[in-house]
């Protein structure tokens, strides 16, 4: 008979129903009602083609041919789930989730990741969702973004800057289109109203869902947009962004990092932690 038809999945049954010789104890043991277990026992025994057990009046015995088999399956078993418990606790894929306006931040430290830490696969998943909920999602870390928080890794606190772009560096702000991060004028309201300039209006207005798109209309020169200056770090220093004005504005909100469970007990997310927070 091929290899491919042995049945794999009765094999703890086997091994259980040994360890007690009793089906009941062992159907309690492996959650399956005593019938199932007595079912898989004989998918076995067909197809070795011998008894593994022995009734008796009092319960079970293994037949000499079962008593032989038995060491040798324990050990496979016993291998095999050796070698499972191993791979799951050297996890090498961290499921991660991020808010979209974090990925402009994000992506160069993920590349790093990837050249420091080869073996480590990063799955991204990217929302305009703020926050996390790891009862209901399947993801093992995530950027959140709001005020107020204290929970997990700080990893920088929003400060507001108009950013435009190079070629457009030089015109008048109030003749300026003013891209907005949100569907309100909030973030442009806070930073006009900290600033020694006269009264403003915006007269030219664009709003988007996310601030990454009012940041790449920016860049193809639609107007001048309020961003946070760590998110557009890269922009500037690439040159597709240039900051008209030196000073910023804290919000008070920032990004942090949360994880599932705690780094300590996953080899693979304090790999990450530890990359994504102290960048060499």
């Amino acid at each position: 008979m091929s290899r491919r038809s042995f049945p794999h999945n009765t094999v703890d049954a086997f091994l259980v129903t040994a360890r007690y010789l009793n089906l009941t104890h062992a159907a309690k043991a492996l959650c399956l009602t005593q019938g199932a277990v007595s079912r898989k026992i004989a998918a076995l025994e067909s197809w070795f083609g011998f008894a593994l057990f022995e009734r008796h009046a009092r319960g079970l015995r293994l037949s000499p041919q079962g008593s032989a088999l038995l060491p040798e399956l324990q050990a496979a078993w016993e291998q095999v789930m050796t070698v499972a418990e191993q791979a799951r606790a050297q996890q090498t894929v961290v499921r991660l989730k991020a808010p979209t306006c974090a990925v402009r931040w994000l992506i160069p430290r993920l590349l790093q990741i990837e050249q420091t830490l080869p073996e480590l696969q990063v799955a991204l998943t990217t929302t305009t969702d703020h926050g996390v909920n790891f009862k209901t999602e399947s993801c093992d870390a995530a950027i959140v973004f709001g005020t107020q928080l204290s929970a997990g890794d700080l990893l920088f606190e929003e400060a507001l800057t108009p950013v435009i772009a190079p070629s457009r560096s030089t015109e008048p702000l109030e003749s300026l289109t003013f891209l907005h991060p949100t569907r309100d004028k909030t973030d442009w309201s806070l930073w006009l109203a900290r600033q020694p300039l006269p009264p403003l209006a915006m007269h030219k207005n664009q709003h988007f869902d996310t601030m990454d798109l009012a940041i790449t209309a920016a860049i193809q020169g639609l107007g001048i947009a309020i961003a946070d200056e760590t998110l557009v770090e890269e922009d500037i220093r690439s040159g597709r962004l240039a900051r008209p004005y030196a000073s910023s504005v804290r919000t008070g909100a920032s990004y942090r990092l949360m994880m599932r469970e705690p780094a300590e007990k996953n080899s693979a997310l304090a790999a990450f932690r530890d990359c994504l927070l102290n960048p060499g």
